[in-house]
C-alpha cells in the first residue's frame, strides 16, 4: 500500500469523470499516414498556386481550396482496416460531402427556407448514422460541407466547384490506394493473427492480476477478427477463397479459446511449450515464419483445462497448416433476402428510439444554430453550424465528453490558426504550415477527440482564410462562435433532455444479460456452432457494455457516479461467462453432463437478473442451489443478482461504501 505521506504529495485528485474526460492515449506515431496526410491535403492548393502564380485572390486558388477540401475528406476517411472497408468509407464521405455542397446553397440568406433545409437534412444525418460506422462518417460530412457551403462566395460556378473538390477527393483516394498496395502486412491476416497472439497473453497471465485485462483484450480482438474477415467476405469478390480460409482459422480457434478463457478463470498456469505454439501460430499467419511441422503432442494426463488448451492447440495448428482444412473450417456464408435487410435496415434507424432520439437532438441543435446564424451579429456566421455539427456529430456517443473536448480543441485550434495567419506571410509559408499541422492528424486522432480538434482546425482556418480572407480582428469573433455552438450543444442538446440524466446502462445491461441467457442455453442443449456463435454474441455484447460505461463515466455526476456503481455487475456477467465457458470444457473432459432441468433453473433466473435490471427492482435472496458443472455457474449468478440489487437505483448505500 501507499504511505499516507505518498498520498499526500500527490494531492488531492480529480473527479474521476474528470479524469476520464482528458485522458489521453499514447499511441505510436502512424509514419505512413504522417506523410500521406502532409503530402495530400495541400497537394491541390499547392498546384493552384504554382499555377495562379502566388497565393492570389482568383479562380486558380479557389480551385486549390475546393480540391483541398476533397483532399482533406478523402484523405481523413479511411482508417486502419482492410482496403474494401478504406473506399466504403472513402466514398460515403466524398458522397454526402458533395450532396452538402449542393444542398448548402440553398442554406444560404434568411427566412425559413435555410432552416428547414438544414432540420431535414439534420434527420437524415442522424438516421443513416444508425447504419454503420462508415454512413456515420457521410452523415457528419454532410452536415459540415452543407454548413461551409451556406458560406462561401467564390467566384466559381457549382459545376466547377464540385469538379476540382471530386478532383482533389480522387488525388487523396489515390494515395491511399498507393500506400495500402505498398503496406507488408495484410490487415485480414493481422487481425486473425492477433487474435492468437491475445490468446499467447491470457494463458502468460493465467494466475495473475493481469487475467482479466487480458481476456478482455482476447475478446477485442475476437471481434475485430470477426468483423474484418467473416463479415466482410459477404462484401468481397476479389478473395473470397483467402477470407473463407482466414474464416476456418478462426472457427477452429474456438477450442482454444474456451480452453484458454477456463484455464485463465481456474488461475492453472499455462504450459510453456502451449503458449510457444499459440505465437508459433500467430507468426505463421502474419507470414513472419513457417510453422513447424511437428505440432505440440497430445496430453493424456493433467488438469482439465490444460488438457483443453492442448486440444485446442492441436485443432488449430491442423487447420492453419493445411490450405484445405482452412476452406473446410469455414462456416458457409448464409445469404440474407432483401426483405431481411430491409427490415434490418429499418429497425436500425426508424425503428430505433436511440436513432429517433439522436436525429431529434441534432435537428433541434442544428435549427437553433441556424436561426443563431441568421440574427446574431456575426462575422463568418457559418462557424456556429460547423462547431454544432462536429461537436454533435453522429456517431451516439457521449455528448457532453466531445462538447467539452471538441469545444476546448477547437479554441486552442482557433488559437493556433489565427496565430498563424497573423505571423505568416500568404505566400508558400501558409501550406508549409497546413502540410504540418495535417501530418499531425493521424497520430492526434488516436491520442484524444480534443487533440486531433486543435489540429483539425488550423487546416481549416487556413483553408477558409484562402478563400475569404479576413483581418486579425477575426481571431476573437471565432472564439466567440465556437463556443456559440458548443454551448447549443451542451444546453439543447444534453441539459435539456431527461434521457441525459436516466439510469444510463440500463439497455446494454439488459442485452448482455439476455446474450448470457442464450449462451447458457446454447452451450448445454446446442451443437458446437450454435454455441461458438452464443458464446461470440455474449462475450461481444459485454465489449459493447464496457464501452457504453466509458462513455458514461466521462459525464458529470450524477451520471457517471451512477454508471460507476454498475462496474461490479459488470465485471460479474464476465465471471458467469467465464464460468460458464468453463463449465462446457469440464464436460467435455468427461464429467456429467448437467441436468436440463437445473439448466432451465439458472436460465430462468437469468431472465429474472434481466427483468430486475429493467424494473429497478432488487431481486429476492433466494440462492440458485445446482450441482455438477453448474455449480459455479450458479455461484456466479447469485453474486450478479445480489450486485443489481446494491447497484439498483435509489438503493441505500452501506456505509463508508
Amino acid at each position: 500500500m501507499e504511505s499516507s505521506a505518498t498520498v499526500a504529495e500527490r494531492g488531492p485528485r480529480a473527479p474521476a469523470w474528470l479524469e476520464e474526460l482528458v485522458r489521453t492515449k499514447r499511441p505510436p506515431v502512424p509514419w505512413r499516414d504522417v506523410v500521406r496526410f502532409a503530402v495530400s491535403v495541400p497537394a491541390p492548393l499547392a498546384l493552384a498556386v504554382v499555377v495562379g502564380g502566388g497565393v492570389q485572390p482568383g479562380p486558380a486558388l479557389s480551385a486549390g481550396v475546393f480540391g483541398t477540401m476533397g483532399a482533406l475528406v478523402a484523405t481523413l476517411a479511411p482508417q486502419a482496416g482492410p482496403l474494401r472497408d478504406r473506399l466504403r468509407r472513402i466514398v460515403a464521405a466524398v458522397g454526402f460531402a458533395t450532396v452538402g455542397l449542393l444542398a448548402g446553397q440553398y442554406a444560404t440568406g434568411g427566412g425559413w427556407q435555410p432552416v428547414v433545409v438544414i432540420a431535414l437534412l439534420s434527420v437524415v444525418a442522424a438516421m443513416v448514422s444508425g447504419i454503420n460506422a462508415a454512413l456515420s462518417l457521410g452523415g457528419l460530412q454532410l452536415l459540415v460541407y452543407t454548413a461551409l457551403s451556406s458560406g462561401l462566395v467564390t467566384a466559381l460556378s457549382t459545376a466547377q466547384e464540385i469538379g476540382f473538390f471530386l478532383a482533389g477527393a480522387a488525388w487523396a483516394t489515390l494515395t491511399s490506394l498507393v500506400q495500402a498496395r505498398t503496406e507488408v502486412l495484410d490487415p485480414d491476416r493481422t487481425a486473425v493473427a492477433a487474435v492468437f497472439t491475445r490468446i499467447g497473453e491470457l494463458l502468460t497471465a493465467s494466475g495473475t492480476a493481469r487475467s482479466d485485462d487480458a481476456r478482455r483484450d482476447l475478446t477485442t480482438a475476437l471481434n475485430a477478427a470477426y468483423d474484418r474477415v467473416i463479415r466482410s467476405r459477404g462484401h468481397s469478390s476479389g478473395r473470397t477463397r483467402e477470407l473463407s480460409e482466414l474464416a476456418g482459422v478462426l472457427n477452429a480457434a474456438a477450442p482454444l479459446v474456451e480452453g484458454a478463457v477456463a484455464a485463465a478463470r481456474a488461475a492453472v498456469p499455462a504450459d510453456p511449450q502451449d503458449v510457444t505454439a499459440v505465437h508459433a501460430l500467430a507468426a505463421a499467419l502474419n507470414g513472419a515464419r513457417e510453422l513447424p511441422a511437428e505440432r505440440p503432442p497430445a496430453l493424456e494426463d493433467g488438469l482439465p483445462t490444460r488438457r483443453a488448451v492442448r486440444h485446442g492447440v492441436r485443432l488449430v495448428w491442423n487447420v492453419v497448416g493445411d490450405p484445405e482444412e482452412r476452406a473446410g473450417a469455414a462456416a458457409p456464408r448464409q445469404e440474407v433476402d432483401l426483405r431481411t435487410r430491409l427490415r434490418e435496415l429499418v429497425d436500425r434507424t426508424l425503428a430505433s428510439p436511440d436513432s429517433r432520439d439522436f436525429a431529434l437532438r441534432l435537428a433541434l441543435c442544428m435549427t437553433i444554430a441556424e436561426v443563431a446564424r441568421q440574427y446574431l451579429p456575426i462575422q463568418r456566421p457559418y462557424w456556429v453550424l460547423l462547431t454544432v455539427a462536429i461537436v454533435l456529430k453522429p456517431d451516439y456517443g457521449s455528448v457532453f465528453g466531445r462538447a467539452v473536448q471538441r469545444g476546448a480543441g477547437t479554441l486552442l485550434g482557433v488559437l493556433l490558426g489565427s496565430a498563424l495567419l497573423i505571423v505568416l506571410p500568404r505566400n508558400g509559408w501558409v501550406l508549409v504550415a497546413m502540410a504540418a499541422a495535417a501530418a499531425v492528424l493521424p497520430w492526434a486522432r488516436a491520442a484524444n477527440f480534443g487533440l486531433f480538434s486543435v489540429f483539425q482546425t488550423p487546416v481549416i482556418i487556413l483553408l477558409l482564410d484562402l478563400a475569404l480572407p479576413s483581418d486579425p480582428g477575426l481571431v476573437g469573433a471565432r472564439l466567440v462562435d465556437t463556443l456559440i455552438g458548443c454551448a447549443i450543444v451542451l444546453v439543447f442538446g444534453y441539459l435539456l433532455w431527461p434521457q441525459t440524466w436516466r439510469a444510463p446502462l440500463d439497455e446494454a445491461l439488459r442485452d448482455a444479460a439476455l446474450a448470457l441467457d442464450a449462451f447458457v442455453d446454447a452451450a448445454f442443449t446446442g451443437g458446437p456452432v450454435e454455441r461458438r456463435r452464443a458464446r461470440r454474441r455474449n462475450y461481444r455484447a459485454l465489449t459493447e457494455l464496457q464501452t457504453q460505461l466509458q462513455r458514461r463515466l466521462a459525464e458529470p455526476p450524477p451520471v457517471s457516479t451512477r454508471a460507476a456503481a454498475f462496474w461490479p455487475v459488470i465485471v460479474q456477467l464476465e465471471r458467469t461467462s467465464d464460468a460458464v465457458t468453463e463449465a462446457v470444457i469440464a464436460t467435455r473432459q468427461g464429467e456429467p453432463a448437467p441436468d436440463l432441468a437445473q439448466v432451465a433453473v439458472l436460465r430462468r433466473a437469468i431472465r429474472e437478473l434481466e427483468a430486475d435490471i429493467e424494473a429497478h427492482r432488487p431481486p429476492d435472496d433466494a440462492e440458485i442451489h445446482a450441482e455438477g458443472v453448474l455449480a459455479p455457474v450458479a455461484r456466479e449468478v447469485d453474486a450478479a443478482r445480489r450486485l443489481v440489487r446494491d447497484a439498483a437505483p435509489g438503493r441505500p448505500r452501506p456505509a463508508g461504501g
